[in-house]
């Protein structure tokens, strides 16, 4: 049975509303994650600004990161605890339509500026002689509208075909967000072009930047191989093995859920999934960017210092 949503004004975020107590749970470690990932972000940030050793290309790209992950996690966080929280889990239509484009906006977005800040690592470390004139300001600054602008454009594309489905009449979103392979399961009419739709965008947006990613630290790692210095070696893998580590997790999960967003196994592993990408990654870009990072570490002692 299906009808049209807009008539009755609102969903319901399920979420794991048959767990009451895992929610309960999860309230507060989602609760403790969104603090730290404001923190940590906003600390990015404001050190990137204020600190002049660190106003380079790579820094760019990483408060501009920071201020997608701060966007990102706002547009779904909050709503997610308030539904963990209490009984009410309803969202209006206006609401979810609303964080539907943002959601896919800032995701599209993140998927993009990831590939560039890998290519700028791979330059930085492939050509270092010739790094400033590759990546000057002007570049950075139109690899950077060129991520938001993509990312705009794809949400622009892809959420009216999704808020134009017949939706069933039970308004019951599997999920605790508002996206696209959750709408697309509340449909009781005919999704194949919207999953046609979301596999092709996924495939060019998840797969495609994946694969130009470990092509870039393919060859990061073969210019580590040939320093000479085993510590210099150890060191450079283990920041780019961390760097692999969060970037796997955001793309391997967000790829679950959107290539095939009707199989079984994405409509099971989608909720755990969704938390990974929406509050574990967005915590972990500025601990593995950053604490990991001397000149980072120097410049927040240098500040804490002149305080």
């Amino acid at each position: 049975m299906i009808y049209n949503v807009s008539s009755r004004g609102y969903f319901i975020l399920m979420g794991f509303s048959d767990q009451p107590q895992l929610e309960n749970v999860l309230f507060w470690v989602i609760l403790i994650f969104y603090c730290l990932t404001i923190v940590g972000n906003i600390t990015i940030i404001l050190i990137s600004s204020l600190e002049p050793r660190l106003h380079t290309p790579m820094y760019f790209f990483l408060s501009n990161l920071s201020l997608l992950e701060l966007c990102f996690t706002t547009s779904c966080v909050p709503q997610m605890l308030v539904n963990l929280w209490g009984p009410e889990k309803t969202i209006s239509y206006i609401g979810c339509a609303i964080q539907l484009y943002v959601f896919l906006w800032l995701g599209a977005t993140e998927c993009i500026l990831l590939v560039i800040m890998a290519v700028d690592r791979s330059v930085a470390i492939c050509r270092p002689l010739h790094y400033v004139s590759i990546m000057h300001p002007r570049l950075c600054l139109q690899l950077v509208i060129l991520a938001w602008g993509s990312g705009l454009i794809q949400s622009i594309i892809q959420i009216p075909s999704t808020l134009h489905l017949p939706f069933c009449l039970h308004h019951r979103v599997d999920d605790f967000v508002c996206e696209i392979p959750a709408m697309i399961r509340l449909s009781c009419g005919d999704t194949t072009y919207n999953e046609i739709q979301l596999s092709i965008s996924s495939i060019i947006l998840l797969v495609v930047p994946l694969t130009l990613i470990l092509i870039s630290y393919g060859a990061i790692t073969n210019a580590i191989l040939g320093v000479k210095s085993t510590a210099g070696q150890k060191k450079a893998i283990g920041i780019c093995g961390s760097h692999l580590l969060v970037i796997s997790i955001f793309y391997c999960t967000v790829t679950a859920v959107y290539l095939q967003p009707k199989s079984q196994y994405s409509q099971k592993q989608g909720k755990v999934f969704t938390l990974f990408y929406t509050v574990v990654t967005p915590t972990l870009n500025p601990l593995i960017y950053t604490l990991r990072n001397k000149e980072v570490m120097i410049a927040l002692r240098h500040k804490q210092c002149g305080h």
